[in-house]
């Protein structure tokens, strides 16, 4: 059988690496599917399962239900990310996904507050906190699984079914929710409908295993352990991994803070927002984070390509640049003139510049690491950003349109993040030009 090179010592055959692509991108996508749908019912879960609120308090217990999973997640990303990095990506990833599963399921078969009282809430906080440690883990180790097995020349494009994996679970779980909502009565989305997409989730857990065991390890990760077998392995701790990767750290924290903003203020806050604050139907709020993530589907790989060709410096700064500038005017127009229109065409424009930096970011978090240590470097800035600018981020810009009176208060936090996006391509490849130009002279 044929072979492709993916560096000068190792070769893997094609069948193997498609097999690999396919499981990190599918299985991927089905984890985030599980993980993501809990925000497009958090506001029903937040009315049946704590105790009575107000309107806005809903809201804030509803987003803060939702956050919880990412205050956990950067604990389960470094466990996860050590055992991915000592017993093998395949390993890891058979776990993770099962995590995944059980949490999906326990929210979907919890009786409500009414029923058992406070145990309702303590049940989902915890389902909520098994699927936050489980997806801490998931992202790096399957990027690490997928950048290992990809051609040196077209990392930056198979890297981006990362992010077209996540907005296929974005997609996926808008087309759920906007079924639901449209085809069934208030009742019965509160008694049984909601419950449906958790019940469908759990399943996942079986597939994606199924999927996961019948792939090879990674032959990056194997070669690394075979090389390192009769000798000492020099792995380092976490604060070995901080002190001698400030650079990485710091410059790949500031993508995934530009990335996570985007994803879960544009896909997630904006719609739920425009549905609890401008009397936009709840449905076509599900609708608007659907075209978002379709056009984020198309748009990764296009942008993945052209970061092989040109570098990812040329395609990411420019996309987070006018990101940043238009965030204002369209979530303007979006208060200003509410409507299923303006919130589609926010999400429509607001998505196609993302697909900039979202597609070359998979390959530019995990060639920051080397490989006895690229699950556990790419779990800490990963999950740490996911935490700080992305699960949280509903809260705060609820907590801060409440504080200011100023419902335009999220393109300043996107602004923000466009800053800390840019500064960190910047330290990434500031030896990219040279490379590039290296390649292209050789």
């Amino acid at each position: 059988m044929a072979t492709q090179e993916i560096s000068p010592a190792l070769t893997i055959a094609p069948g193997a690496r498609r097999r690999a692509i396919v499981s990190s991108v599918i299985g991927n996508g089905l984890e985030w599917f599980d993980f993501g749908i809990f925000s497009s019912f958090s506001i029903i879960i937040s009315r049946l399962m704590f105790p009575p609120q107000s309107g806005p308090a809903m809201l804030m217990v509803a987003f803060a239900t939702f956050g919880i999973a990412f205050v956990v997640r950067p604990f389960g990303g470094v466990l996860l990310g050590m055992y991915a990095d000592r017993a093998g990506r395949k390993a890891a990833l058979s776990a993770i996904i099962m995590m995944m599963s059980a949490g999906t399921l326990l929210i979907g078969l919890t009786p409500t507050y009414a029923t058992i009282g406070i145990a309702a809430s303590a049940l989902i906080v915890f389902a909520r906190m098994l699927q936050g440690f489980s997806a801490g883990g998931e992202f790096a180790s399957a990027t690490a699984m997928l950048l290992e097995y990809s051609p040196l020349g077209q990392r930056n494009l198979i890297g981006s079914f990362q992010a077209c994996s996540q907005a296929l679970s974005f997609a996926l779980g808008g087309a759920v929710a906007y079924l639901l909502l449209h085809n069934l009565t208030t009742t019965s989305l509160h008694e049984w409908g909601w419950r449906l997409p958790f019940l469908f989730g759990s399943l996942i857990g079986p597939i994606g295993y199924y999927i996961r065991s019948r792939v090879d390890e990674s032959p990056e990760f194997a070669a690394f352990i075979k090389q390192k077998r009769h000798t000492p392995r020099d792995r380092l701790s976490l604060v070995g991994i901080v002190r001698c990767y400030p650079r990485q750290m710091l410059g790949t924290l500031g993508i995934v803070a530009v990335c996570t903003a985007s994803s879960y203020v544009g896909l997630i806050y904006i719609p739920l927002f425009a549905s609890g604050q401008l009397g936009i139907d709840a449905g076509t709020g599900q609708l608007g984070m659907l075209v978002g993530a379709l056009v984020l589907l198309v748009m990764c790989p296009i942008t993945g390509y052209l970061a092989d060709r040109y570098g990812r410096r040329r395609v990411m700064v420019p996309g987070m640049l006018l990101y940043g500038v238009l965030a204002y005017p369209l979530l303007a127009s979006l208060i200003h003139t509410p409507g299923g229109s303006s919130l589609i065409r926010f999400e429509l424009i607001s998505a196609f510049l993302m697909s900039f930096f979202w597609g070359p970011s998979a390959a530019a978090l995990a060639e920051a690491f080397p490989v006895q240590i690229r699950s556990t470097g790419m779990a800490i800035v990963y999950n740490l950003g996911a935490m700080c600018f992305g699960g949280l981020a509903p809260l705060i810009n609820t907590w801060l349109t409440r504080v200011t009176g100023d419902r335009l208060a999220p393109a300043w936090y996107i602004a923000a993040s466009v800053v800390l996006g840019i500064t960190g391509v910047l330290v990434m490849t500031q030896r990219e030009s040279l490379a590039q130009h290296s390649r292209q002279h050789a």
